[in-house]
């Protein structure tokens, strides 16, 4: 079932959870609010978040218009910073969710 509400900009997208290593918490923060200036560089990322969910769980959420974006985004900056520093800085590799945006309110 296809929403034509939804704007088109925001249809699929990716929902990642971090979980940091205790000693790391500060440098994973650092991680992702450094990561906003290469989201931003992203054409094809059109929403990008960077959350905290608890004292060393964190996550990131964004939303793509077409596959082609979605994976462009996985294979760019962001996701290669995360997984060159997760041997030291996470206690596992990120779960990374491919979702289908149903609804969104954007402004």
């Amino acid at each position: 079932m296809s929403n034509d509400s939804l704007p088109p900009a925001t249809r699929l997208g990716l929902l990642v959870r971090i979980e940091a290593r205790s000693e790391y918490t500060h440098e994973v923060e650092e991680l992702l609010t450094g990561a906003l200036a290469l989201a931003q560089e992203e054409t094809g990322t059109t929403v990008w978040f960077a959350l905290r969910l608890g004292p060393t769980t964190f996550g990131i959420f964004d939303a793509f218009a077409t596959e082609e974006d979605r994976g462009a985004h996985l294979q760019g900056k962001i996701a290669a910073a995360l997984m060159e520093n997760a041997p030291k800085f996470l206690v596992e590799a990120p779960e990374i969710l491919p979702v289908d945006i149903i609804a969104a309110k954007l402004s």
